[in-house]
């Protein structure tokens, strides 16, 4: 039996499921319970964030046999049909490869017959920016004054591709690209309900691989699962992306604040060795090092005890320049005679610049302090003594003996004989 991927098993039926999109279910939901809705919407934004996903959501609260409303039952006979895509009234059409104006022409001609089935007919046109310029400019008068019984829904991934005579006739949301937070929070819900054990250090590795994206972090998931034979572990998750373990870079960053030499080259030939790309190596390196960063401007505490214990340890200053080094770094590997010496070239400047622990000063002993010797203690020491106690005399130090000419001196010796 053909097991269902987790990406179509686990697609959001209603708008509570979806994640990250906030602003985009507000909207809708309001628009719906008050029936103020639009013919023309627009979703932009990165691949695997919920375009395809509100477009049947939108179309189930526009079709259920409950009502119109903003949430669908998911029981009755077309939410089922729109969730299995046998639909009659809800029609997806791939922008590209059905994107000259003959193919335009021909779903605009269906558009002005009534629904068969449902409320409303619900044309869903995905990328739609791969149209000709013939299709949109074949769509602009159906798309401004559509049958009342018509709606549009637009989903794109580059909006700037889109004539500004269609932005104008839609509604516009932009979806955002997840978080790896927001990813494996919703990856760990899955995961427990479908009594799969895991460590969330791997989920936290999957949500940054997918890069925003909740279909890439689902596929992930997919091989993760079968990679670990039945199980999600941290080892298996990195040893499948690509990735270097978290525990021997933060081993490296702990000898890095120890300053112990022996520790750290042997960690950095470690890294050296292995077949992870040395780009990854050094995005890793940067991610914990943002951590450290954050945790200093008063985030979270974090969940290792050894980077709880460098952000307490490391300067600011100085892991503000330990970013810049690894992120640097990364630019100048390419230059490098090879991929390991730029490597290890980043990792010994990272050593070089890191702060020398300073041994602590020796303890000042206990006792009272020796009296000041007096200035002068005698007639014959005040002279001595006059220049450590007073100082320099001003008048002293600027009287300097007068020049005397021979002409002056002759006067002088015979007023004195006179």
């Amino acid at each position: 039996m053909t097991q269902l991927a987790l990406a179509r098993k686990w697609r959001p039926r209603d708008f509570s499921a979806l994640v990250g999109q906030d602003h985009v279910v507000r909207a809708l939901t309001h628009a719906l319970t008050t029936g103020r809705l639009h013919h023309a919407y627009l979703f932009t934004g990165t691949r695997g964030v919920g375009k395809t996903t509100i477009s049947r959501i939108l179309a189930k609260a526009l079709n259920c046999e409950r009502g119109v409303g903003a949430e669908p039952c998911n029981a009755c006979a077309a939410c089922q049909a729109i969730d299995a895509d046998r639909f009659p009234d809800y029609v997806e059409m791939d922008a590209a490869s059905n994107r000259g104006v003959d193919e335009m022409a021909a779903l605009l001609e269906q558009a002005t017959y009534a629904p068969v089935a449902g409320r409303y007919k619900v044309y869903m046109i995905d990328e739609v920016h791969m149209l000709t310029g013939h299709a949109f400019n074949a769509m602009l008068k159906t798309l401004e004054e559509p049958p009342e019984h018509v709606k549009f829904v637009l989903a794109t991934t580059d909006p700037q591709k889109i004539p500004v005579t269609v932005l104008s006739r839609c509604l516009q949301f932009n979806l955002r690209a997840l978080s790896a937070a927001q990813i494996a929070s919703r990856a760990a819900t899955i995961l427990t309900e479908e009594a799969i054990p895991f460590e969330p250090a791997a989920l936290q590795r999957i949500g940054q691989a997918a890069r925003g994206s909740m279909r890439d972090a689902l596929s992930l998931l997919d091989q993760a699962i079968a990679y670990g034979a039945g199980t999600v572990s941290e080892a298996a998750v990195s040893e499948m992306l690509g990735l270097v373990s978290e525990t021997v870079l933060i081993e490296l960053l702990a000898a890095l604040s120890a300053h112990a030499n022996d520790r750290y080259l042997t960690l950095v030939a470690q890294l050296a060795e292995t077949s992870v790309a040395v780009d990854a190596v050094l995005a890793s390196l940067a991610q914990l090092i943002h951590r450290v960063a954050r945790r200093q401007f008063g985030g979270a505490p974090l969940e290792d005890a050894r980077l709880e214990a460098l952000a307490h340890e490391w300067d600011p200053e100085f892991v503000q320049l330990a970013y810049q080094i690894v992120v640097h770094g990364r630019r100048d590997v390419p230059l490098a005679p090879d991929e390991r010496t730029g490597l290890e070239m980043v990792l010994l400047r990272l050593f070089a610049f890191a702060p020398q622990q300073q041994p602590n000063a020796p303890p000042v002993p206990a006792g009272p302090a020796p009296e000041p010797a007096p200035c002068a203690t005698t007639a014959s020491d005040a002279n001595n003594r006059r220049s450590a106690c007073a100082g320099p005399s001003k008048r002293g130090a600027q009287r300097t003996p007068k020049a005397v000419s021979p002409g002056a001196a002759t006067a002088e010796d015979g007023a004195a004989a006179t």
